[in-house]
């Protein structure tokens, strides 16, 4: 007898058969089964709940009033969605960061890609040293990592020090103060930080690849830069997406390492959107304001994370 019609006779049973304890017993326990996965995962979705929906839309309930966070506030609707969009220090904090989305995501990207290259396909000596010293700035705080940069940037620090024995003191400035270099030394800071979090996640990821097609790739008489465009990048596609989310996501929520080294100066050459909306919240109580704010880069943050998502899907 085939499945289908198995199932119509089925459908067909009396309601007293149907009821019967030896048919209703597997069905009580596939929905005692349900119910205990419903109890594991309720938990951490509440938990979850807690701490970010409501948060969320705690925020975007706020970021329709004019209100200082003291006195009853005031309904002004989308008005502060549109003041933020006519206003030039938002637009221009805005630009910054997506400068800072090359050195924090797209740099560290390539330079985790080539570090991988080398070290998956050549035995180094005191590699294991060289992991520990390139993932050492995850391990550090951004306030620390702030603080000491500060210190080896100033006009008499290291760095400037070296510079000079090195007869190049032309060249020494205040690196963070110097409204023209202020922006891109936060992001050389950035891709010291973010490079060796990208070479380590995609070093995990390279074990996974089948090393029949580097194998492969050498009969065909690939050298090394061929076998890494067309073994290494590809088969690690998907880890590449993870990072960028990742280092996408630290470059535009960057607030600590800003204030912490400049407070968005000298002026606003430093003046990220996170800053900004600190800004707007804790020193002008505007919470209005740094709400919508908040919203709107949520918003851009989800977009091009849902996009990046996209990319590590099979086409």
């Amino acid at each position: 007898m085939s499945t289908s019609t198995a199932r119509r006779g089925a459908s067909r049973l009396p309601p007293g058969v149907a009821s019967h304890p030896r048919v209703a017993e597997p069905r009580r326990r596939a929905r005692s089964r349900d119910w205990i996965g419903y109890a594991y995962v309720l938990p951490p979705l509440a938990l979850f709940a807690f701490v970010i929906l409501v948060p969320v839309g705690y925020g975007a309930w706020i970021s329709l009033f004019d209100w200082n966070g003291v006195s009853v506030g005031t309904w002004v609707g989308l008005r502060n969605y549109a003041a933020a969009f006519d206003d030039p220090l938002v637009r221009q904090a805005l630009i910054h960061s997506l400068v800072l989305v090359l050195f924090y995501s797209a740099i560290p990207v390539g330079i985790g890609l080539i570090l991988t290259g080398i070290i998956a396909r050549h035995r180094l000596r005191g590699i294991a040293v060289w992991r520990v010293l390139l993932f050492l700035p995850q391990v550090l705080s951004m306030v620390v990592v702030g603080v000491s940069w500060g210190w080896l940037l100033q006009q008499d620090g290291p760095v400037n020090e070296l510079l000079r024995a090195l007869g190049l003191g032309s060249w020494s400035r205040v690196w963070l103060g110097d409204f023209t270099w202020a922006l891109p030394t936060e992001g050389a800071i950035g891709t010291w930080m973010m490079s060796g979090l990208c070479m380590v996640l995609f070093l995990a990821g390279a074990q996974s690849i089948d090393t029949e097609l580097y194998d492969a790739a050498n009969v065909d008489g690939a050298g090394v830069v061929r076998e890494f465009f067309t073994v290494t990048v590809p088969g690690l596609r998907n880890v590449i997406v993870v990072a960028s989310v990742l280092t996408f996501a630290v470059s535009l929520n960057n607030f600590s390492l800003v204030w912490v080294t400049t407070q968005g100066g000298p002026g606003t050459q430093t003046q990220v959107a996170s800053t900004v909306i600190y800004s707007r919240a804790f020193i002008e109580s505007a919470l209005g304001d740094a709400s919508a704010l908040a919203m709107m880069l949520g918003v851009i943050m989800m977009a091009v994370s849902f996009g990046l998502t996209r990319l590590s899907r099979p086409s």
